[in-house]
């Protein structure tokens, strides 16, 4: 989608702080983080939604989840991390282009 920053960020039109790509992913660090380790995990296809989601988007996303957890130590989360898929206006979805947000590398502040 042309105007979508994500997929702006998937054709290196826009610089990222990439840590992870395959065919299928991105994964990289927001630029606003919420934590220490404050990542993206984004598909390359434009979707926004979890509705949006059919079988073969289904098995990327659970690729994803599979991706984030075998990396987590390399990404310095071995001590735990939350997953975040923020879905509409009202839950904070300020990209619609779907992604899960991974905040870790300390105790979040809310949980202090």
């Amino acid at each position: 989608m042309k105007d979508c920053v994500f997929c702006k960020i998937v054709a290196g039109e826009i610089p990222s702080g990439k840590v992870y790509e395959d065919g299928e992913m991105l994964v990289f660090r927001d630029i606003a983080p919420l934590a220490k380790i404050h990542l993206l995990c984004v598909p390359k296809e434009h979707f926004a939604y979890l509705t949006e989601a059919d079988d073969r988007r289904a098995a990327l996303l659970g690729k994803m989840l599979q991706k984030i957890a075998g990396k987590k130590d390399e990404w310095g989360l071995s001590e735990g991390y939350r997953l975040v898929i923020n879905q509409g206006d009202n839950a904070g979805q300020t990209v619609k282009h779907l992604h899960i947000h991974v905040l870790g590398g300390e105790a979040l502040p809310w949980e202090k």
